[in-house]
């Protein structure tokens, strides 16, 4: 998988997940200089955060948010921190398993 930067309308929903949790400036303040990678999840839209670290692993759940796609189904992003206290994914699940259309504006 190649390596990018947030697009916006990723970094805007991320940032509106961030809102009101724990350490929400320092991973919010982080994000434009994040890079991450688009996981293998059939089209769903989740991301993983790459870092430096060669040992990360999963963590704790930080935020949920559901939300209906443009073609109407629910779609549920959770975003997970690692072991550590950082941004580790955003997971995207369609309730149908098919590709997202698009993150809410």
């Amino acid at each position: 998988m190649s390596m990018r930067k947030l697009l916006p309308v990723e970094l805007a929903f991320i940032r509106e997940m961030l809102k009101g949790k724990p350490d929400e400036g320092r991973l919010a303040s982080s994000l434009v200089d994040r890079f991450v990678e688009e996981m293998d999840d059939g089209g769903m839209g989740g991301l993983r955060f790459t870092s430096s670290k060669d040992d990360r692993s999963l963590g704790t759940a930080l935020a949920e948010k559901k939300f209906a796609d443009q073609d109407g189904v629910t779609v549920v992003a959770t975003l997970n921190l690692d072991g550590d206290g950082d941004l580790y994914e955003l997971d995207v699940w369609k309730v149908d398993f098919s590709p997202l259309i698009s993150f809410p504006e």
